[in-house]
């Protein structure tokens, strides 16, 4: 390793940017309910594609994630949400 390399690594990881760390949208505030009745609030944590959005992304806690989860899913039984998108 050059010289000039060692010194492109150490400027590199001084260059670190700080993420900003996303909050639980249900723990912030307390009045939002999860329900499978409402396909407004669910329509937020679905892809184009149908697919539910991961935690990482949406920057739910675990246990709202769940409950999430298994909204979407009661949704999608009885017909409140589609499975996939409507094709052309």
């Amino acid at each position: 390793m050059s010289r000039v390399d060692r010194m492109k690594n150490t400027v590199n990881k001084k260059r670190r940017t700080y993420i900003k760390r996303k909050v639980c949208r249900f723990c912030v505030d307390k009045t939002l309910e999860i329900d499978y009745k409402s396909p407004r609030i669910l329509r937020h944590f679905i892809t184009e594609r149908g697919k539910i959005i991961p935690r990482r992304i949406s920057g739910n806690c675990a246990k709202h994630q769940r409950e999430i989860t298994t909204a979407i899913k009661r949704a999608r039984n009885i017909a409140i949400l589609s499975f996939t998108t409507v094709m052309k």
